[in-house]
């Protein structure tokens, strides 16, 4: 592990920039053919927003199912890196196959099954990029994050204007030429990744049954906290774009701004914002104050719960009349502000309470919470035609009150752990 840790980019092992590029074009392909998705579905397969929203939702959850499953198969047999390879290409095949109307739902579940074996196998790598004792162990996975939310910041620009100016399969086909390409580094920079055990070995336990089985409560508190969380977060790609199609004036001059392109304000701003809350959190942890992850955690829940409440206000207030577009680019601001205190730090948390040679798998158990969330999302999507907006969004603002307060008691028993 020496060789790989005493060789950097940027300060960084180099392997966590192999790790930063590959999930950026797999982010990429996501995000790209999720940008277009519930649009492709009202607008070209004529199917109701309920039914769109409520395939949105059972899609999106079942990609962070099969990492359940594929978790378990990476650290069992196949190992990180060949899970890697095999549900990637498994990925690619998915998105290509997008481009086929008859193909529509095989598509999804191809996407779904590679991204079992994907997911957890790739971020679990990061831990092992560092000795125990590094300082720079705990801020790895808000870089990490970056490199997801650059390839989140592309996709809606690329793959959404190729959909909604030059054909819906257009995008779909950039989206898998995106997957392709993060392989092809992931392949390229397998000397700057870490060894891995042999599988072989028995798993030597680090703890007895009871503390162990606390462990896992503890894990699945978390991952409750993350669901009901999700169940708000996962509506800027569900029903979030029908009212910036419908409810607001994307006018600019005389130029009408594409609706997936508002879809890259959120990773554009991850990636602004990350260095100065980086230097932030560096700056309290050098003076004794670093903030706990659960309350760091309970902290984000509470600010996306604010930017909710803004655009009820704003729908409250304006009636009939669509919003002007600055009122977005603020919820945005408040939303993804947010989102940094709670989603990184709660993969990171997920992956430092790991135990030992179950990385891939308790990694994915982190993934768990965002399919009990996506489905959570779904139905809560359901309610989007049958209420008003205003209502709609005090609803999601309170899912995200009530996961911040769960974390809040959540803390003390993660204090004990780490």
């Amino acid at each position: 592990m020496s060789s790989v840790q005493d060789k950097t980019w940027f300060g960084q092992p180099r392997g966590l920039t192999i790790l930063f590029l590959t999930n950026m074009w797999e982010l990429f392909s996501y995000y790209g053919m999720r940008a277009l998705l519930v649009y492709y579905m009202t607008k070209q397969l004529m199917f109701a927003q309920e039914k769109a929203s409520f395939i949105y939702g059972t899609y999106t959850a079942m990609a962070y199912f099969t990492p359940i499953v594929g978790g378990v198969i990476a650290d069992r047999w196949l190992g990180k890196r060949r899970a890697v390879i095999l549900g990637g290409s498994i990925m690619a095949l998915g998105h290509f196959l997008m481009a086929f109307e008859p193909l529509f739902y095989l598509a999804l579940a191809t996407i779904a099954l590679g991204n079992g074996l994907f997911l957890p196998s790739l971020p679990s790598q990061i831990n092992d990029l560092y000795r125990a004792d590094d300082p720079r162990r705990g801020r790895a996975y808000n870089v990490y994050y970056v490199g997801l939310n650059l390839g989140g910041f592309l996709a809606p620009l690329v793959c959404g204007t190729l959909g909604e100016v030059y054909g819906w399969h257009y995008g779909f086909g950039a989206a898998g030429i995106g997957m392709f390409v993060g392989l092809m580094i992931y392949v390229a920079g397998h000397k700057y990744l870490p060894q891995e055990a042999q599988r072989s070995a028995p798993v030597q336990p680090s703890e007895g049954p009871a503390s162990s089985g606390r462990l896992w409560l503890l894990l699945l508190g978390v991952g409750i906290a993350a669901t009901i969380f999700r169940g708000a977060y996962e509506q800027i790609g569900n029903t979030l774009p029908l009212w910036i199609d419908s409810g607001v004036d994307r006018s600019l001059g005389s130029f009408v701004i594409p609706m997936t392109w508002f879809q890259s304000l959120n990773p554009l701003l991850v990636i602004s914002m990350t260095p100065f809350l980086l230097w932030f959190w560096r700056l309290r942890a050098g003076q004794g104050k670093e903030t706990r992850p659960a309350i760091k955690m309970a902290i984000g829940a509470l600010i996306v719960a604010a930017a909710y409440l803004m655009l009820a206000v704003v729908t409250a207030t304006l009636g009939d009349q669509r919003a002007t577009w600055p009122w977005l680019l603020a919820f945005f601001i408040v939303l993804t502000f947010g989102e940094l205190y709670i989603l990184p730090t709660g993969l990171g948390l997920f992956a430092r309470l790991a135990p030992a040679r179950l990385g891939a798998t308790t990694v994915a158990s982190w993934f768990l919470a965002i399919f009990s969330g996506s489905l959570l999302a779904g139905a809560v999507g359901t309610l989007w035609s049958s209420a008003s907006h205003a209502g709609f969004f005090v609803l999601l603002a309170a899912l995200a009150v009530v996961a911040a307060g769960l974390l809040w008691l959540l803390d003390k028993p993660i204090r004990q752990r780490i």
